[in-house]
C-alpha cells in the first residue's frame, strides 16, 4: 500500500525554524516527484514547493522563497522541507504529495497533478 506520511510539525516562535519530512512507504520514492502543499483555517489550499525525481529542479512559491529548501535523500525515501525565518502566517497543515513517473516539467502548483497525499503535519508559528 503506497503511503506518504509527514512529521516534524509543531509550535515554533516567528523567526524559528522547523524540517517537515515526507517518508514514503510501499514504494519508493526515486522515480517519483514530489511536492510540498498548506492550508490555512479558512483558506485554499497553497503549493508551496516541489522537487523532481533527480532532484535537479526545485521551485518555490514567492511567499516562501529564501526561507524555505526542499531537499530529497532516496536512499532514505525521504523528501525534506527546511522552513527557516517562520512567520506567523506560514501556519498551516502542510501535505506532501507524490506524482506517478511522467515527463516534464513537474506541474507544481496544481493539485490536480499529484497522485498520492500524506495526511499533514500541523504548523504553528506564534509567539
Amino acid at each position: 500500500q503506497l503511503q506518504l506520511v509527514e512529521s516534524g510539525g509543531g509550535l515554533v516562535q516567528p523567526g524559528g525554524s522547523l524540517r517537515l519530512s515526507c517518508a514514503a512507504s510501499g514504494f519508493t520514492l526515486d522515480y517519483y516527484a514530489i511536492g510540498w502543499f498548506r492550508q490555512a483555517p479558512g483558506k485554499e489550499r497553497e503549493g508551496v514547493s516541489c522537487i523532481s525525481s533527480s532532484g535537479g529542479s526545485t521551485n518555490y512559491a514567492d511567499s516562501v522563497k529564501g526561507r524555505f529548501t526542499i531537499s530529497r535523500d532516496n536512499a532514505k525515501n525521504t523528501v525534506y522541507l527546511q522552513m527557516n525565518s517562520l512567520k506567523p502566517e506560514d501556519t498551516a497543515v502542510y501535505y506532501c504529495a507524490a506524482a506517478e513517473p511522467r515527463p516534464l516539467p513537474v506541474i507544481c502548483y496544481d493539485g490536480n497533478y499529484w497522485d498520492y497525499w500524506g495526511q499533514g503535519t500541523q504548523v504553528t508559528v506564534s509567539s
